[in-house]
């Protein structure tokens, strides 16, 4: 295999395809080291799959327009048992990247393939949309056609799945309890900017957010669409991020440098906020045997100004940033800000970005 430039994976991540390869070498080394540990996942009747989705569901981004819906369920798992699978709020600080991955691995996804991202309504008049906003484990029973996938899907933006089968047909059997905020914007013919805002403001979490934009359940009622879930959580990261630097920028400066740092699942995180105007200056540190670095430690830096103007988008910049402008609102101060996200070896595999 030719070599390609670590700061090239480190832009890719697994999905942009930067290298011009059909496929990632790296996940797919890293997936057939873990193959034999999917196969303990696969239990049950060969041709259905039942248990109760934490939820858990993804659009994925594939052959645009016509995408697959993913709809992972948790074999004879149910109820409050089933949260546990999906529940990266729960999971910050306290599970370790073997116990998520375990979790992730040990879940079947169901795949609805070529569905129309300009026909949300379809999956609404399913109730599936709903499902992904719902606060409760909803019991499912998904008809399955043709053979496992017996492959674990690894990404750097959206939480890693199990192995995967064809779905004929799901079958929720229970009703989804859907917050409040969420009832009355599925209903409103609002921008869908507007709605993301409205949502968190609300206190509601980003995650109900993020699915909800994703599913087509949020804007103008003619304009809405799916939209691949890699690009939502990027897109509500971005415009919560953007609704708080405007209001940011009315605050005074902080008056000294003030240092805050922090780590998880083998990522050491350093933020710096100094006098100054608001700017953002994003280095992230991949050192040997890490996911998206090989034998050489690689970095990868990202400068943003005072406009909200950056280098380039990345979707892990965008999370950290998230983080530091709600700190800042906090605190009702701007400053300048560097943020340092160092990745060891200890990140083994790739769990997305919730982390970040």
């Amino acid at each position: 295999m030719r070599g390609i430039p670590a700061e090239l994976c480190m832009k890719c991540k697994g999905y942009k395809y930067l290298c011009g390869l059909p496929t990632c070498p790296i996940l797919s080394r890293f997936r057939s080291m873990v193959n034999v540990v999917s196969k303990l996942s696969i239990f049950g009747a060969q041709n259905e799959v039942k248990g109760a989705t934490p939820p858990s569901m993804i659009v994925g981004s594939g052959n645009y327009p016509k995408v697959s819906i993913i709809y992972n369920v948790p074999p004879l798992v149910y109820g409050e048992e089933a949260k546990q699978y999906e529940n990266p709020k729960g999971w910050w600080g306290k599970a370790s990247l073997s116990e998520i991955v375990s979790l992730r691995s040990s879940m079947i996804s169901t795949i609805l393939s070529g569905v129309n991202v300009r026909e949300p309504f379809k999956l609404y008049e399913k109730e599936l949309s709903l499902l992904s906003v719902s606060y409760n484990p909803i019991s499912s029973d998904v008809k399955i056609q043709g053979n496992f996938d017996l492959k674990l899907k690894f990404d750097g933006i959206v939480l890693p799945r199990g192995p995967s089968a064809k779905a004929q047909d799901i079958k929720p059997e229970e009703n989804p309890k859907i917050p409040k905020v969420l009832e009355k914007l599925i209903f409103d013919d609002l921008k869908a900017e507007e709605a993301v805002i409205e949502a968190y403001k609300s206190q509601l979490d980003v995650y109900p957010i993020i699915n909800a934009l994703s599913f087509g359940l949020l804007g103008i009622k003619k304009n809405r669409k799916l939209v691949p879930t890699r690009w939502a959580i990027t897109a509500v990261d971005s415009i919560i991020g953007k609704a708080l630097l405007n209001q940011i920028k009315q605050y005074g400066e902080v008056s000294e440098i003030q240092v805050y740092q922090g780590s998880y699942l083998g990522n050491y995180f350093y933020i710096v906020l100094y006098p100054s105007k608001y700017s953002s200056t994003w280095i992230e540190i991949w050192h040997p045997s890490t996911p998206w670095s090989d034998m050489e430690t690689a970095v990868l830096e990202l400068s943003e100004d005072y406009w909200g103007d950056y280098d380039f988008m990345d979707g892990g910049y965008m999370a950290a940033r998230l983080g530091v402008l709600e700190g800042l609102s906090r605190m009702k101060r701007q400053a300048g800000v560097i943020i340092v996200r160092e990745i060891t070896s200890e990140y083994y595999a790739p769990v997305g970005n919730w982390h970040i």
